[in-house]
């Protein structure tokens, strides 16, 4: 059986989860999150707290399940410690590389290419 590893690239407004298999670069769309306050504007910090715990409820809920076997987090940089201040220890042994940068705007394409040059 070959492993599932979960990609989650966000920044404080969304998050798109992104599953491959093993450790290829083969990125297949999983779900988009989007934060309910998100509107253009700018985010509080309370609103960008509330979404990062959706966020790692939502890998939380996926590690349960066992969709995925490995994690990769490629999150904004202030937004990643609010995501792994929400994920239990069993979830974050499972994360293998983690990048603070922000790759939520780029296509799945783009953050391929830039993972490659990881």
């Amino acid at each position: 059986m070959v492993e599932v590893t979960w990609l989650v690239v966000a920044d404080g407004g969304r998050a798109r989860v992104f599953q491959m298999p093993g450790l290829t670069l083969d990125l297949q769309a999983v779900e988009e999150l989007v934060n309910d306050e998100y509107t253009g504007t700018m985010l509080t910090e309370k609103d960008r707290e509330k979404f990062a715990k959706r966020v790692g409820e939502y890998i939380e809920k996926g590690r349960l399940h066992q969709r995925y076997n490995r994690l990769r987090l490629a999150i904004e940089p202030r937004f990643l410690g609010m995501v792994r201040a929400d994920l239990s220890e069993d979830t974050r042994r499972m994360i293998f590389e983690q990048i603070s940068e922000d790759l939520a705007g780029l296509s799945a394409g783009e953050i391929e290419a830039r993972l490659r040059k990881q």
